[in-house]
């Protein structure tokens, strides 16, 4: 496939409908990347455990190098790259220049990047937060930039006034927002899903919070710049979340490993085949443990093949 030209909308949802249709997939990279577990040419290519350094910037130099190598290979089969920030901070700064390695890796790809992080606080937090990741934080010395990645994960659950200060500088920035609305971890159900006295559930009176929220940002495109996270390990549940949320692009984490299916997926795609957007990392980034061969090689072949599937569903779909 032929990597995605500069896109020059202006809002969030256009430039994702703009990267969907280029690339003609759905698919997000996954990176949550262990340093224990690594591309073996990762590790060759920084030299091996046991040279002299800090064990924190020796781990956090193969880590970039892992993510590098991933973003690669599959690069032409996905539309975004979704790194789990909390895999990178926990390295310290060095973790944090690994960070910023790959979100710089994913844009030469031509990808758009999603931080995965699910931030949530109120007030100066939030705003100290929203910096970091798309704006830039003033000083008496000059501006220090943040990561500047087209979105991020935030969780709802501090109220929608936690929620603007993220809000505000995204669409400045022409990002957006991803919103936990109904996550794909077993436990979701244990308050998502709890019946409200004013009728529905925790997951649904978020939903129509979030569509709300996001009317103000909805593009040419008709999504919204403002997502909703939506586990694919649900999916008795995503034709009612989209009936509450029709102009709301879907992140849906929980496809492959955590036994999400593509094919049960259909319903997200209404608004377009930009309506949803298929979450994929120990599945790809791990493929060579079931298919054998070259992990990279392993990688793509899986990439394209669920990138074909979820393509024609869209299509089918929309």
């Amino acid at each position: 496939m032929t990597r995605v030209a500069e896109v020059t909308t202006t809002t969030f949802g256009d430039r994702l409908t703009e990267h969907v249709r280029r690339r003609q997939s759905q698919i997000v990279l996954g990176l949550d990347p262990d340093p224990a577990r690594l591309w073996p040419r990762a590790v060759a290519l920084t030299g091996g455990p046991g040279r002299p350094g800090p064990p924190a910037q020796q781990a956090a130099d193969a880590v970039a190098r892992h993510c590098r190598l991933v973003i690669a290979a599959v690069a032409d089969h996905c539309v975004a790259v979704k790194p789990q920030v909390a895999c990178f901070e926990r390295l310290g700064a060095p973790g944090w220049e690994a960070l910023a390695a790959t979100v710089e890796a994913a844009r030469e790809a031509g990808l758009l990047v999603i931080a995965d992080a699910k931030r949530g606080d109120i007030d100066v937090s939030a705003a100290a937060y929203a910096q970091a990741y798309f704006g830039a934080t003033p000083t008496p010395y000059g501006p220090v930039p943040g990561l500047g990645v087209d979105a991020l994960t935030v969780n709802p659950y501090l109220g929608v006034d936690a929620l603007e200060p993220f809000l505000s500088t995204a669409r400045a920035a022409s990002a957006g927002l991803f919103v936990l609305a109904r996550t794909s971890n077993p436990g979701a159900a244990d308050l998502q899903e709890l019946p409200l006295i004013a009728g529905g559930t925790v997951a649904e009176r978020v939903a129509r919070l979030l569509d709300g929220f996001g009317a103000g940002g909805v593009g040419a495109s008709g999504l919204s710049d403002v997502g909703a996270v939506v586990g694919a390990t649900a999916p008795h549940r995503i034709a009612a979340l989209r009936a509450l949320m029709p102009r709301t692009p879907f992140l849906l984490p929980g496809i492959g490993r955590q036994g999400g299916r593509i094919e049960d997926l259909a319903p997200v795609f209404a608004p377009g085949p930009a309506g949803g957007l298929a979450s994929l990392s120990r599945s790809l980034v791990d493929a060579s443990a079931e298919r054998g061969g070259d992990p990279a090689d392993a990688a793509a072949r899986e990439a394209e093949r669920v990138r074909a599937l979820a393509w024609s569903l869209a299509v089918d779909h929309a």
